[in-house]
């Protein structure tokens, strides 16, 4: 099955502390069926020094369910369910199903 929600892709928070908040998918965990979206869902990590890295107290982002984010459609800026359909050159794409706009490129 072909995910409908992939890396870069634009998503809205629909659930949880962070409802409201939109961000970009910096990571994928399909095993879990989770997501992480740059800017939302931080939490702090403290963070032992090494040769490379500064020790202390750091925000990451920890990952969501892939039920509480919906894509973004990318006409109206609302969220949108995601479908699939095959163009008349054979590749299978994403659409948004509430404005019928295509997200692959």
């Amino acid at each position: 099955m072909a995910a409908k929600i992939r890396k870069n892709d634009r998503v809205v928070v629909i659930a949880g502390k962070d409802k409201g908040k939109t961000g970009e998918v910096i990571e994928v965990l399909p095993t879990e069926g989770r997501v992480k979206v740059r800017g939302v869902n931080l939490v702090k990590k403290h963070q032992r020094q090494t040769p490379m890295q500064q020790g202390g107290i750091v925000e990451i982002e920890a990952a969501l369910d892939v039920s509480n984010v919906a894509h973004i459609d990318p006409k109206t800026n609302k969220p949108t369910r995601v479908g699939f359909r095959t163009l008349e050159d054979g590749r299978k794409v994403r659409f948004a199903k509430a404005s019928g706009e295509v997200i692959d490129q």
